[in-house]
C-alpha cells in the first residue's frame, strides 16, 4: 500500500461496504499533501541494520507498532514487505526474514513497493520519514536483484519532495513513472533509466490521481484513476482520453493480473471489469466496494477483495464473492494482500499492529486453510 492509499484506506475501513452504505468521496487530498509536505532530506544510505525498536520486539517484523505498506510475492518463493519500520525479504516463502533496508534506526518507512511486469529482479520502493529527526535519504531506490539489495536512485528533493506514487512501466524494466502530487496536473513523470533521471509526461486530465497503472503487455498503454474517473494513455501518458463510462465515478483501487486479462476496479458504486485493457468498463457487482482488490496472475478470473476483517473471493471475475475464514492466532488487522504467481491457490495477507504474514492454501483441505509466516523476534 502507499501514502495515499493509506489515508484512503482508513476511511474505506471506517464505512460499510453493505449495498445502501455506498462509500462517501474525499474532497481533497489537503491531508495527504500536509503530511508530505514533511518530507526532508536525508544523510545517510538505505541499508539493512539489526538496531532494535523501543519497546522491545514481538516478533522479527518489529515492536507491536510497527504495520505494512506493501507486499509482493515473486518467482522463486520471494516474499518482499515495505513496513513502517523496515524493508524485510524471505527466500523462502516466508520461513525465514532478512531485514535489506531502511534498518529502524534511519527513521523512514518504505511504500510504494512494486516490481517491474518485465522483469522481476528490477524493484522500486519510496521511503518516507518515519519520525521527524530521521537519519536516512528520501527518495526512489531500486534494486536489481530481486530485492537482495538496494540504491537510492534520486531523492525526495529532486523529485519535489511531495512524491505520491511509483509505478513501473511496460516498456522497459528500467522504466518507471512517479506522480508529484503537489503538481497536480503536470505531476506525472517518467523514467528509462531505473529512476536516475525522469522527464514530464503529458498533461492528466485530473487535478489529481490516487494511482496509476501500466497495463502488462501493452507497451505505453497506462490508466490513471481517482475521484474524477478513470483516464487512459496510448503514448506513456504524453495524451490522454477520458473513459466515459467511468466518468466523475470515484475509484479507489485497480489491479490486473497479467497480459491479457482483465482490469478490475473497486470504487463508490462497486467492482468494474474490464475486458478491453482499459477501453470501458462495466459494473459487474453493484453496491459494494472494498479497500483493495488483488488479482491473480493465473487464473483471469480469480480476484480478491478486503476490507479491514474480512477477505472475500471471486473465481468468476467479480460477480458474485464468498468470505474466507479469518486466520486463527492473527493479532494484527488484515492489510495488504499478495497473489502467488505460479500457484492459483495460495494468497498472502499482510497484517498490521502488529506485522504479521499468513498464506493461505484453498487446497489444503484443512478447516484451517491459514498458515503464519511470522517468525518470532529471536528467530
Amino acid at each position: 500500500m502507499n501514502l495515499i492509499h493509506i489515508l484512503w484506506y482508513h476511511r474505506l475501513q471506517a464505512t460499510s461496504v453493505n449495498t445502501g452504505q455506498r462509500i462517501g468521496s474525499i474532497k481533497s487530498l489537503t491531508l495527504s499533501s500536509m503530511l508530505l509536505a514533511l518530507l526532508l532530506t536525508g544523510c545517510s544510505t538505505l541499508t539493512g541494520g539489526d538496531t532494535q525498536l523501543q519497546p522491545a520486539k514481538v516478533n522479527v517484523f518489529g515492536t507491536a507498532a510497527n504495520h505494512v505498506h506493501s507486499l509482493i510475492t515473486l518467482s522463486n518463493n520471494v516474499l518482499v514487505l515495505a513496513t513502517h519500520h523496515g524493508l524485510f525479504r524471505s527466500a523462502d516463502g516466508g520461513q525465514h526474514w532478512a531485514l535489506v533496508a531502511a534498518s529502524p534506526d534511519q527513521g523512514l518507512m518504505t511504500n510504494w513497493l512494486a516490481a517491474s511486469p518485465l522483469s522481476q529482479q528490477r524493484l522500486y520502493v519510496m521511503t518516507f520519514p518515519s519520525v521527524a529527526d530521521h537519519k536516512g535519504i528520501l527518495g526512489l531506490y531500486t534494486s536489481a536483484d530481486q530485492g537482495r539489495t538496494w540504491k537510492i536512485a534520486i531523492t525526495a528533493k529532486q523529485l519535489g519532495n511531495n512524491n505520491f506514487i511509483v509505478q513501473p512501466g511496460n516498456e522497459s524494466p528500467n522504466q518507471v513513472y512517479v506522480y508529484v502530487n503537489a503538481l497536480g496536473a503536470q505531476g506525472l513523470k517518467v523514467s528509462k533509466d531505473a529512476g536516475q533521471h525522469f522527464t514530464t509526461a503529458g498533461s492528466l486530465p485530473f487535478g489529481n490521481i490516487g494511482g496509476l497503472l501500466a497495463i502488462p503487455g501493452a507497451p505505453g498503454t497506462l490508466l490513471v484513476y481517482g475521484f474524477e474517473g478513470v483516464a487512459r494513455s496510448t503514448d506513456s501518458g504524453a495524451h490522454w482520453n477520458v473513459i466515459p463510462d467511468m466518468h466523475q465515478q470515484a475509484v479507489f483501487g485497480m489491479t490486473t493480473g497479467g497480459p491479457n486479462h482483465p482490469i478490475y476496479a473497486t470504487g463508490d458504486k462497486g467492482i468494474y471489469a474490464s475486458q478491453d485493457a482499459g477501453k470501458s468498463f462495466s459494473l459487474v457487482y453493484p453496491g459494494t466496494s472494498y479497500s483493495a482488490l488483488t488479482a491473480s496472475p493465473v487464473d483471469p478470473q480469480l480476484l480478491y477483495g478486503k476490507t479491514s476483517r474480512t477477505i472475500f473471493r471471486s473465481t468468476d471475475g467479480g460477480h458474485s464473492w464468498n468470505a474466507l475464514p479469518p486466520p486463527t492466532g492473527s493479532h494484527g488487522s488484515l492489510y495488504d494482500l499478495a497473489a502467488d504467481p505460479t500457484n492459483p491457490a495460495l494468497l498472502y495477507l499482510g497484517l498490521s499492529y502488529p506485522t504479521e504474514v499468513y498464506r493461505y492454501d484453498q487446497d489444503s483441505g484443512s478447516s484451517q486453510p491459514w498458515t503464519s509466516l511470522t517468525p518470532k523476534a529471536d528467530s
